[in-house]
């Protein structure tokens, strides 16, 4: 199961690269069309921009979740192992209640633009409704991964 979560969090991260890389096309496109009259003003690219920028959080919401980054705070910086894995339990368990939230909403979300298209570009916005619930999804996962890391501390299994 470990191997399907690496391989997961490699492929969100060539995600997450993919969509900073197409995000710039947009972006430049915008600039440059406001600042100069060598092209002409695009009106989609705000849009397109939009699309890639909301895709970019929600994966690396994803691999934050994966990385135990998202959701961390070190209030308390010098913990023993056991207890560190007893503090990530109880942040496990109400960030998955929040994960539950956006994967339960997120689904509705989805229902809701799933015969929608948008304005400018004409793209179904299932594509962009879709992300809530595979977020919330994803960090039921990987949440769940880091759970099951902190009980087997807790058991004394791992140090």
């Amino acid at each position: 199961m470990r191997k399907v979560l690496n391989a997961s969090q490699r492929f969100l991260e060539l995600l997450l690269v993919a969509s900073v890389a197409i995000l710039i096309i947009p972006v430049s496109l915008q600039i440059f069309s406001r600042q100069t009259a060598l092209i002409p003003t695009y009106i989609w690219t705000e849009e397109m921009a939009r699309f890639c920028f909301i895709w970019m959080i929600m994966i690396g919401a994803m691999i934050g979740a994966r990385e135990g980054t998202h959701f961390d705070v070190d209030v308390f910086p010098k913990l023993s192992a056991r207890a560190a894995a007893a503090l990530s339990l109880v942040t496990n368990a109400l960030s998955l209640v929040f994960a539950a939230v956006m994967l339960r909403y997120g689904i509705k979300f989805a229902q809701f633009g799933w015969n929608q298209t948008s304005e400018i570009a004409d793209l179904p916005m299932w594509l962009i409704f879709i992300a809530w619930p595979l977020t919330g999804f994803a960090w039921i996962v990987f949440l769940g991964e880091r759970s099951w890391d902190a009980v087997r501390v807790l058991a004394g299994a791992e140090r």
